[in-house]
């Protein structure tokens, strides 16, 4: 079961153990999903955490399903970062979505993800508790 944690943030689902130590980093070494890569708030060091992305409209997205998570902390913090696959990076300039402006992000998001998403967003149904970051490319 996740945890709900909160160190003076949103609402945020904390990942499992299997998903942080052993999911996470198999999916982005096997380059089975993009990987997205930003710099540290604190540190400036890279962070980097697999990603589903979602195009809608001649647009890319993010959107975070387990809430305030330190991707977005650190995303909202750079406004940059990358994403990467394999040997390839592609940096990209992100530009956070207002609340009202959310829902048919998400809705299109559930549509394409919600078989591996789902049970964040039961768990967190509001879509305000969903960052979501329009990214394009630099």
């Amino acid at each position: 079961m996740e945890d709900h944690a909160s160190e003076g943030r949103g609402s945020y689902l904390r990942a499992g153990w299997f998903i942080r130590r052993v999911a996470n980093p198999a999916l982005m070494k096997l380059g089975l999903l993009p990987t997205l890569a930003v710099r540290g708030r604190k540190t400036g060091a890279w962070r980097t955490v697999p990603v589903n992305l979602l195009k809608l409209d001649d647009a890319w997205y993010l959107v975070a399903p387990r809430g305030d998570t330190d991707w977005v902390r650190n995303l909202r913090a750079a406004g940059t970062g990358e994403l990467r696959r394999g040997s390839r990076a592609k940096p990209f300039r992100a530009f956070e979505v207002a609340d009202e402006q959310k829902p048919p992000v998400i809705d299109a998001y559930l549509a394409r993800w919600g078989y591996q998403v789902k049970g964040q967003f039961r768990e967190l149904p509001n879509p305000a508790d969903h960052p979501v970051f329009r990214i394009e490319p630099t």
